[in-house]
């Protein structure tokens, strides 16, 4: 598989710049880019990547998606004296035209083709281009909203001629809606366009009808335009990731892109004057990384907007930091929707029930609502008013932190100098005599036999480095998956960890005391553990996986992603047991949808008969491969209620539940 990562700029395209006096476009400046390097610069970012070369799109590349009359205009203005240009520039909406904007716009276009190629010819993994104009609101005939030329269209039919693609995912995270690239591609169903963006009941600019949730496409483009509007301003990172959790993931894992493009607009983070949202540079991470585990890693990010300086240089950082596999920050502030958020996201399912298999069960929000209303649901926002550049400081000092030097450990295992993948790193394991004090000073009531012993001490060696951030995640071979973690757990919380989640796949004998909140464990196994129910802490998701497919991703997005994010840990602890009723598919999915919390910090103990799934498991922690998740598979109707009964049961507790209202 492809590794590294692409970065992309051209100082030319600051060139591009408003020449006289508008309140409208005059917060579209040339410093949005060059502040947005510089900043990438001051993180050593720039020399980790893969330098790409900017080009000019072709006349015929921007022909794909334009008419020659809009092509034929954009040129004549080269030659325009201020006057000229400012008068073509009042025929459009919100665009300012300067003798070097054509030739910027080519830029910016050739830039986005350059990525494109070099992701789908395997130069590197994924990438990031940063491009001024932006692209998403322009048309076939007509400039608007600062963007002469749609990049990112222009991108995919790119992509689609080329490599002959018929599946490309467009994500849209700017915070206006890109209306440009919906009219491009609404009767288009090999491009799946989703933008959420500020909407305020039409108020919100571009203030157009087909901008709301009920817009799903025409003719055979039906269900591959989605929009998610916010009709208040002030979401946060857990609207963010509520949005992805209930709707866009769902709907992208079935509809299996072989190319994601993300139209990156940082104008939805916070302190933007545009947007008026919450949300913090750290969530711009977790949803890279989330889009990372589609197309086969095949990820392009392509600037759009973002007008707060420091805001928009620190949120493409978070970007393109995850791009380079960087472990993902701890995720901040409360994690629970608002009432606007999950209205907007329920209305969303109800209008695509009909073409998505994902959402076939969705049921009626209007008693849902009702529900939320009763328990006292979060109905209020507001807009933080704040210095957002001192902010900003103190919360990026917060929350980053020293990367560990070592990626994944192990102590290896039988076979495992030909299984594993070259980067996975070899830990001494824990000495006898060291493991026998340990053990009866603090674990002697869950190890009762002494051959017991070697296993636990290759797990603590590895889990120790964990602890102490001397790696970021481990791997570890056992013939007791259920001693080991109920070891792992009880030790990490002796080491000071407040809040470690365990998901056990398998038969798990042995069950530690949750009362404490210390720990959450989440059992996935065929049949309930006898005389043990499920509570806040300890929850058994009864499933046994398709065996056509895999049928685990409605109660990963729908559950356990959201009660994991809900609970917000600091370690977290996948073990595979005996008589594991998940496939391989199933067990990478969670492997690399949970590497987004705890700082990236995961460790996985697995039946050392597994040997396969042990290589499957460890390419995914270092960041190999993307793991094959295998075909998707709609739950049937049983499995559907098994989830809504426990959403039912939990979702008071872990608020992130509340979002999926199929009742």
């Amino acid at each position: 598989m492809a590794s590294g990562t692409a970065l992309i700029y051209d100082e030319e395209m600051t060139s591009h710049k408003l020449l006289w006096s508008d309140p409208i476009c005059d917060i579209e400046v040339p410093e949005r880019l060059s502040s947005s390097y510089e900043q990438l610069k001051s993180y050593r970012l720039v020399e980790r990547c893969v330098p790409v070369p900017a080009r000019e799109g072709s006349e015929e590349e921007i022909l794909l998606v334009h008419s020659l009359e809009h092509l034929e205009l954009a040129k004549s203005t080269q030659t325009m004296n201020e006057e000229e240009l400012k008068r073509v520039s009042e025929n459009y909406d919100a665009f300012f035209f300067h003798p070097s904007t054509y030739r910027c716009a080519r830029l910016a276009v050739g830039a986005t083709l350059q990525l494109v190629d070099a992701v789908m010819s395997g130069k590197v993994r994924n990438g990031m281009a940063l491009v001024r104009p932006p692209g998403h609101h322009s048309q076939r005939n007509a400039a608007n909203g600062f963007c002469l030329f749609n990049n990112v269209a222009i991108a995919a039919e790119y992509a689609k001629l080329k490599y002959g693609l018929q599946r490309i995912l467009i994500v849209d995270w700017d915070v206006h809606h890109g209306q440009g690239t919906q009219y491009i591609f609404e009767e288009d169903a090999s491009v799946l366009y989703f933008s959420w963006h500020r909407y305020e009941h039409q108020e919100f600019w571009p203030s157009l009808k087909e901008s709301d949730y009920d817009a799903v496409g025409l003719g055979k483009g039906k269900g591959f335009n989605i929009n998610l509007p916010w009709n208040k301003v002030g979401m946060g990172n857990s609207d963010y990731l509520a949005a992805f959790f209930h709707v866009l993931l769902p709907v992208a894992f079935e509809f299996d892109p072989e190319l994601v493009i993300v139209s990156s607009g940082y104008d939805s983070g916070i302190g933007d004057p545009e947007g008026q949202m919450n949300a913090t540079p750290e969530v711009f991470a977790h949803l890279t990384h989330f889009l990372m585990q589609l197309a086969n890693g095949k990820l392009c990010v392509i600037l759009e907007g973002g007008y707060h300086l420091k805001s928009l240089g620190e949120s493409v950082c978070m970007t393109v930091k995850t791009l380079l596999g960087d472990p993902v920050p701890q995720i901040t502030g409360e994690m629970a929707p608002c009432l606007s958020a999950v209205e907007s996201i329920q209305n969303v399912r109800a209008a695509h029930k009909p073409y998505w298999k994902c959402l076939a069960y969705e049921g009626s929000f209007s008693l849902f609502k009702q529900m939320l209303l009763i328990n006292g649901f979060i109905q209020k926002l507001k807009i933080i008013k704040i210095n957002t550049k001192r902010f900003l400081e103190l919360h990026m000092k917060s929350i980053l932190f020293p990367v560990p030097p070592i990626k994944t450990a192990t102590t290896g295992f039988e076979g495992s100098e030909h299984s594993l993948p070259e980067h996975v790193q070899l830990v001494k394991e824990m000495g006898k005599t060291e493991i026998k004090s340990l053990v009866s000073g603090f674990y002697a009531d869950l190890v009762k036999e002494e051959k017991a012993l070697l296993s636990l001490g290759r797990m603590l060696a590895i889990l120790d480095k964990i602890l102490k951030k001397e790696v970021c995640n481990g791997i570890a071979a056992s013939p007791t998956a259920a001693l080991c973690a109920a070891v792992a757990l009880r030790h990490s919380v002796r080491f000071g960890f407040q809040r470690v989640l365990c998901v056990f796949v398998g038969d798990m004998q042995i069950i530690p005391n949750t009362e404490d909140g210390k720990m959450l464990i989440i059992n996935i196994c065929e049949k309930e553990q006898p005389g043990k129910t499920s509570c806040k802490h300890y929850i058994s998701l009864n499933w046994k996986e398709d065996a056509e497919g895999n049928d685990f991703f409605s109660a990963v997005l729908g559950f356990v992603l959201p009660v994991a994010y809900s609970y917000q840990p600091n370690l977290t602890v996948i073990a595979v047991g005996p008589k594991r009723s998940l496939g391989m598919s199933g067990i990478s999915l969670l492997v690399a949808l949970l590497q987004g919390l705890a700082e990236s910090r995961i460790f996985a103990v697995i039946e050392d008969t597994e040997i396969s799934l042990m290589q499957s498991v460890a390419k995914a922690l270092v960041g190999a491969s993307t793991p094959p998740f295998g075909i998707y598979v709609p739950p049937t109707q049983e499995k559907v209620n098994k989830i809504k009964a426990l959403r039912d049961q939990f979702q008071q507790e872990w608020k992130m539940l509340q979002c999926s209202g199929k009742l």
